[in-house]
């Protein structure tokens, strides 16, 4: 088996030799769909209405236009015209009017109704704040607070339960537009407008407003300026800012032109992009009279932001370009319902929007390669099928597993597809505080190798919960081991899950079908390779993963403006390299926060996990399991800050190749993303495999592990009798049932919303096995604690970290330490207080070890 590791090493280098390092640089065309519905029934159309959707229709009111030709001194007309689209999108309903003509409101959606918020006509604006509602039949019309001013040509948005409303003109003869910010809380019936702080820049009119994650965007507009001939001159914006509630507001990056007017609010397309459809540039805005009806229209350009880098893109066309009109989202869907098309000319076009699928083709090298890699997969099942002969063999991989082979394969399994795609991702979007979590691993070795080790190794057991049965009472045992089975069902989802949203929005590829690939596959060689298939499947998916991190960010390096250098002084101009956070505020990533919580976190895995401690039980002798465990932590330390590095230089590279970023793909598929786009065919195949392969890993692992929980737990326990070979088979089945179990939960998590699967996944950590890694700590280093007050701490710690969890900001990372303290402090003190059955402690605490367990065996 160790030849066979070293052939696909060496495939791997001649692969990394052979590759270009130049990558695909693939684009994938326009974002969206274009669909024309019905015209709006007023065929000249209007500019600046009231628009939304109610009960499932679209509602447009108000607005303004010219009978007679705007260059031949046509007069503009309000009006209060009020028109339903039907939910099928194919009929108009008309015959409703506003209370009085109006236009250039604020539009906003909130739940089921469209709210219009001011506006006004030719003589005043308005304080008026009107909700609509369509009932299927008939439009109401509910007042809301009213503004503090009158206003119109303002902009603003929904932002969680808050509608903001920035700029705009208090009057129709105004020469100054406005700074003023309101705020209203829309779900609070008692609440009133609050008066922010001010516009930070020049005042402004005509605004496009954005809402993302809660914050508020403003971009470009117009500004007024009187000049000498009492008339008013404009001046086109290109500045952007970002208001957070808590911290104020923040100046963005420029837009590379003025986009004054454009539908708004800008489109939420994927988790960090805002697109701006449009606009008036103020290009020829002087030349109006004179290019009359040749005047070419309002930009067409997309412009996309991307929140994270601060970064403008133009990505895509318009089929025509619409200003002084309200964007309409629901769900996938986008409405855009007439307005401007040149000064003064306005259309009765609408439009349906819907994103587009704009991933690149996976490439047949690609696809050859992912399905070679599979079976190979598949090959080491069957190469280690029938090797063992009873269940222990089976469990234990006949304890012949070379301790650098068995570190490695912890490292494996704690890497996963979450480790290979989230952390990057989160370093991509955030900074490095969460490295520092990644060096417990450490401070935690020592522990378990001194401490924990010993009982696992010397007390010639299968499953770490057969300890807790000798030192407590089977109860204790059946409890650890039901509660780490059900943790793994948990764990299996999130890992056979992840993966596959990157082969899906990455390739194209059915989501379904990805999920039900890997976890049938991983099915089938575990349960006929048994541990040793998934031990040297985990060596081969290590030096692939590892070897592809490496390459990507000699890549990456490569395209940065300045190479290596370049790469550190952009990041560190951004504080993207902030690791320490020096605050006692329990809610936060402060340094005590992670590092301290991380110490715990790492304690579950590595003392409570069958996962992990299967692993220790592989080897020959204590001696080479201690091998192990270092192993592991030497090889966490170097990993962990390639991943790191990586997520850093993704967001260098994609700040300086914008039009790269793919909107509607997920921050977690930020990775895959480049993996796809930059890597050559065939090396790009081999890492995509190798982010299936990390899910498989994990998975495995899992479906082994809870297999030896259930087969030595439970029926081995009260069927001492059974003979090795039906365990043996009894395992295999178990592990085929498990497998579609797990495959089944992938498919179900296909429809949960996860806004980071990495800090789910840490959350689920921390909720469930600290009661495990506190069960075990109480076990070795107490003498009075007994069975009863064990599990009181046990479910008591899971009732605590509930409450937490749901009633209380403190951080994530705090949870497995609240868990484990909890176990331990109550299963000691109600220890204490119940009285129990002596029970013989020799071999069984850190005070009686070597009284009653054989020394460390031989080698």
């Amino acid at each position: 088996m160790i030849k066979l590791a070293k052939r696909v090493l060496l495939l791997f280098i001649l692969l990394f030799q052979v590759a270009a390092l130049q990558g695909q640089d693939v684009r994938t065309g326009e974002l969206f769909d274009w669909y024309r519905l019905p015209d709006l029934p007023d065929p000249i159309g209007v500019g600046g209405p009231c628009a939304g959707i109610s009960n499932g229709a679209l509602v447009v009111a108000g607005g303004a236009h010219f009978r007679d030709p705007y260059l031949q001194g046509g007069e503009k007309i309000w009006t209060d015209s009020l028109y339903v689209l039907t939910s099928s999108f194919s009929e108009w309903k008309s015959g409703f009017t506003l209370t009085r003509p109006t236009g250039y409101a604020v539009a906003a959606q909130w739940e089921d109704e469209v709210i219009c918020a001011g506006g006004g006509n030719a003589l005043e604006h308005f304080v008026e704040v009107v909700a609509l509602r369509w009932d299927g039949e008939s439009i109401s019309q509910r007042l809301l607070p009213a503004l503090p001013q009158p206003r119109a040509f303002a902009s603003g948005a929904v932002a969680g339960n808050i509608l903001y409303i920035a700029g705009g003109l208090e009057t129709p003869n105004d020469t100054v537009a406005s700074k003023d910010f309101w705020a209203l809380d829309l779900a609070d019936p008692d609440a009133q407008w609050q008066i922010l702080e001010s516009l930070p820049g020049p005042s402004r009119h005509s605004a496009v407003s954005g809402a993302l994650d809660g914050e508020f965007y403003l971009f470009s507009g117009t500004a007024l300026k009187p000049n000498l001939s009492d008339s008013v001159a404009y001046e086109f914006l290109t500045d952007a800012y970002r208001y957070d509630p808590q911290h104020g507001w923040e100046q963005l990056h420029d837009l590379p032109y003025p986009t004054a007017a454009a539908p708004s609010p800008a489109i939420t397309l994927g988790p960090s992009h805002l697109l701006v459809l449009g606009g008036n540039t103020g290009v020829d805005v002087d030349r109006v009279q004179e290019l009359g009806n040749q005047h070419p229209g309002f930009s067409r350009n997309v412009l996309a932001y991307h929140v994270i880098t601060d970064t403008w893109a133009q990505l895509g066309t318009l089929p025509m370009g619409q200003v002084t009109v309200p964007t309409v989202q629901q769900g996938d869907n986008i409405f855009i319902s007439s307005g401007e098309t040149r000064p003064g000319v306005r259309t009765a076009a609408v439009w349906k929007v819907t994103p587009r699928n704009t991933v690149a083709p996976f490439g047949t090298i690609n696809y050859v390669v992912v399905v070679v890699y599979f079976l190979v997969l598949a090959g080491m099942g069957l190469y280690f099928w029938n090797r063992g002969k009873s269940d222990t063999d089976y469990f234990l991989a006949r304890r012949r597993i070379p301790w650098w082979a068995a570190g490695i394969s912890i490292f494996g399994t704690q890497l996963s597809a979450i480790t290979f795609m989230a952390i990057p991702a989160k370093a991509y979007a955030t900074d490095w505080v969460y490295f520092l979590g990644q060096i417990a691993i450490l401070l935690v070795a020592p522990i378990v190798v001194y401490l924990y080790l010993p009982f696992f190794r010397r007390l010639q057991i299968t499953t770490a919960y057969e300890f807790l049965e000798r030192r407590f009472n089977v109860a204790v045992r059946l409890f650890g081991s039901l509660a780490f089975v059900l943790l793994q069902l948990g764990r299996m989802g999130v890992v056979i899950f992840l993966p596959a949203i990157a082969l899906s929005a990455v390739t194209g590829f059915n989501l379904y079908l990805a999920i039900l690939l890997m976890g049938l596959l991983s099915t089938f060689y575990t349960a006929l390779g048994g541990m040793e298939a998934v031990i040297w499947s985990d060596v081969m998916q290590v030096i692939v993963l590892l070897g592809g991190a490496f390459l990507s960010l000699i890549v990456l390096v490569s395209n940065i403006e300045g190479g290596a250098p370049g790469l550190i002084e952009v990041a560190t101009a951004q504080n993207k390299f902030h690791i320490l956070t020096w605050s006692w505020d329990a809610t936060t990533t402060a340094v005590w926060v992670v590092l301290g919580g991380s110490i715990f976190s790492n304690l579950i895995p590595y003392t409570a996990d069958q996962t992990v401690v299967q692993r220790y039980l592989t080897t020959a002798n204590e001696k080479l399991a201690a091998r192990s465990v270092w192993t592991n932590a030497v090889l966490t330390i170097p990993g962990s800050l390639l991943f790191f590095c990586l997520g850093t230089a993704l967001f260098v590279f994609y700040q300086q190749h914008a039009s790269a970023l793919e909107p509607s793909l997920s921050t977690d598929a930020i990775f895959p993303l480049f993996i796809i786009q930059q890597l050559p065919q065939g090396i790009s195949g081999l890492l995509i495999a190798g982010i299936f392969a990390a899910a498989m890993s994990s998975l495995d692992s899992s479906l082994n592990s809870a297999v030896a929980a259930l087969v030595c737990d439970f029926y081995k326990r009260f069927k001492p009798r059974s003979t090795a070979s039906i365990r043996l088979r009894l395992a295999k089945w178990l592990t085929v049932g498990l497998g579609f179990l797990a495959t089944t939960i992938g498919l179900l998590m296909a429809t949960i919303e996860i806004a980071s699967l990495f800090d789910f996944f840490l959350e689920l950590l921390g909720l469930l096995g600290s009661s495990l890694a506190g069960l075990f700590a109480l076990g070795i280093f107490t003498r009075r604690a007994h069975g009863t007050g064990a599990l009181i701490g046990a479910c008591t710690s899971a009732i605590v970290l509930y409450l937490v969890s749901a009633f209380t900001a403190i951080h994530f990372f705090l949870y497995a330490s609240i868990g484990i303290l909890t176990c331990f402090v109550v299963g000691y003190i109600m220890s204490n207080i119940l009285p129990s059955r002596h029970i013989q402690l020799s071999g069984l605490t850190i005070y009686t070890l070597e009284s009653g367990l054989p020394k460390q065996e031989s080698e």
